[in-house]
């Protein structure tokens, strides 16, 4: 029974540790530009729609506000989770996938066996931006273009971030 502990242990280091999932990444400070532009259109509406129309005119612009920010969210976690995913299909370790520890970014990190990939960007649906740094360099791109070449994306992040081992090796 000890001779196959070792041997399921090995094969567990060989393949990625990551659960297939991407946890939700609500950036604090858009809700807080959402919630004071919604402040400042209802003070706006005051004198000329009285307070009836200053409180339409903030439920209006923060429930939208809000509503964009979770779309983009969304939109930036399904980028990073295709990419994760096609990373691993491709043969990478993902260890973890994480979102931003302090709670006020739209942002993963990839835990790797060779650093962190840290992805994100601004998750806001007309203007969502979508980003990708890895040890300390970093690119960045419109949301919608990256989510529309997620394949060709995937494919040159990997040979980036993953092939440097094998790409020292062949020369």
């Amino acid at each position: 029974m000890q001779l196959e502990q070792p041997a399921q242990v090995e094969q567990s280091t060989q393949e990625s540790a990551w659960t297939g999932t991407v946890p939700s990444a609500v950036d604090v400070r858009i809700l807080v530009l959402v919630v004071a532009v919604g402040g400042l259109a209802a003070s706006v509406n005051i004198p000329y729609g009285g307070v009836p129309t200053a409180l339409t005119a903030f439920a209006v612009l923060v429930g939208g506000g809000v509503g964009a920010h979770v779309l983009g969210e969304r939109r930036l976690r399904r980028i990073t989770d295709g990419l994760v995913e096609r990373w691993v299909d491709a043969g990478a370790h993902i260890e973890d996938v994480t979102r931003s520890s302090d709670g006020m970014r739209t942002e993963w990190t990839v835990h790797t066996p060779d650093g962190e990939i840290r992805i994100g960007g601004l998750a806001l649906v007309p203007i969502s931006r979508f980003s990708v740094e890895w040890q300390g360099v970093g690119d960045t791109m419109d949301a919608s273009e990256a989510e529309e070449n997620l394949d060709a994306l995937a494919k040159g992040l990997y040979a980036e971030f993953f092939d440097i081992g094998s790409a020292t090796q062949r020369s």
